[in-house]
């Protein structure tokens, strides 16, 4: 049987160099307090043993962890996983953030905290304590949570807080909520739609309020009324179902309805199906999020296609070129999103304007 190769360590190199281990640490980080002529003897060492540095090696000098945590509501994370709807935010979160974190030999990590817990900073302290990370990434809605972000602020290390464009501390960055909706309801009045409705997110979202705002400016530009076309919601499939209910039982009932995620969206369909409605002849719907749900939906769905990974891939951009230079990143960054037009939105269909049988 072959004899298993042993790997090689950092202490193999330090051997090999002739020099300790700090110093080995210490040119692997790119550290400036290294002679020229020992980095190039270690750089020598570790290209003839094929060393590849490991978190715990680059460790060693003390100056970084070489980690960046990303901070999840518990909650919500965990009745997305157990509900098993569609969702794939933590998926493209960790697409985005582990395949940028490792071109520069970082590492993403996922800790679920109750945002809204009395605990909530000793929940902190206790991962920090544990996991020392150099940075940490803030989701909705951790993003707009003051006691977070004044605990991240004291410990003086970088962060992003994906989903707010409030002025403080971090990088605010957001997925250009606002304009998404703006186009969504642009395609639905090129299509002749009207009487547009929007169901919106839960109102503990500031993006939420954005989408909300996006569509009442793209219909007050284009002369529409929003009266009795607007209904709340809060990302749950249930709330999708009461507010299209409400939406679609009014005598002048909306001929489009954007949905602020896709859960919501799919209860539309289901909602429209139920009153006979035909999608997209009778009703056009477009969604947020851009799940599997939606695209191997039937219809398959127009939707906004959120870019969460690139989104999360450009805050560990700023969070390393923050901690490689020094630099704060003085402005918001708006992620663009996409809109990925499908089977369920169609032009105004002549029975509906002429109130023909098939309309209500």
């Amino acid at each position: 049987m072959a004899r298993r190769r042993q790997a090689v360590t950092i202490k193999h190199v330090a051997s090999d160099a002739g020099v300790s281990l700090q110093t080995v640490s210490r040119v692997i980080n790119d550290e400036p307090n290294v002679r020229p002529a020992m980095r190039e003897r270690v750089q020598e060492a570790i290209d003839r043993l094929g060393y590849v540095p490991s978190i715990a090696a680059r460790r060693m000098s003390g100056s970084r962890s070489y980690l960046i945590l990303a901070l999840n509501d518990r909650a919500r994370t965990i009745a997305d996983w157990q509900s098993r709807e569609g969702s794939d935010w933590v998926g493209q979160m960790l697409l985005g953030g582990m395949l940028t974190c490792a071109r520069y030999g970082y590492r993403m990590m996922v800790e679920l905290v109750d945002t809204h817990a009395d605990h909530v900073e000793r929940e902190l302290a206790a991962a920090f304590a544990a996991l020392q990370p150099d940075g940490v990434i803030l989701t909705p809605p951790h993003s707009e949570n003051p006691v977070i972000i004044a605990f991240l602020d004291r410990q003086g290390i970088p962060f992003a807080r994906i989903g707010s464009r409030d002025a403080g501390p971090g990088v605010p960055i957001t997925m250009d909520d606002e304009g998404s909706a703006r186009r969504a309801t642009q395609l639905l009045i090129g299509l002749g739609h009207q009487r547009i409705g929007l169901i919106g997110g839960s109102s503990e979202y500031s993006l939420s309020q954005r989408r909300t705002d996006g569509w009442r400016a793209e219909m007050a530009q284009a002369g529409l009324s929003t009266d009795g076309l607007f209904a709340p919601g809060d990302f749950t499939y249930e709330s999708g179902l009461a507010s299209a209910h409400a939406l679609l039982a009014q005598d002048d009932s909306p001929t489009a309805i954007i949905a602020s995620n896709d859960r919501m969206a799919l209860a539309v369909l289901a909602v429209a199906e139920k009153r006979k409605l035909c999608v997209p002849g009778d009703l056009s719907i477009i969604s947020f999020d851009n799940s599997a749900a939606v695209r191997h939906a039937q219809p398959p769905m127009t939707a906004i296609e959120q870019p969460v990974a690139e989104t999360v891939s450009q805050a560990v951009e700023h969070i390393i070129r923050e901690l490689k230079t020094g630099e704060k990143q003085a402005e918001a960054v708006r992620v663009p999103a996409a809109l990925i037009e499908r089977q369920s939105t169609a032009p105004l269909a002549k029975a509906r304007d002429n109130g023909l049988p098939g309309s209500a």
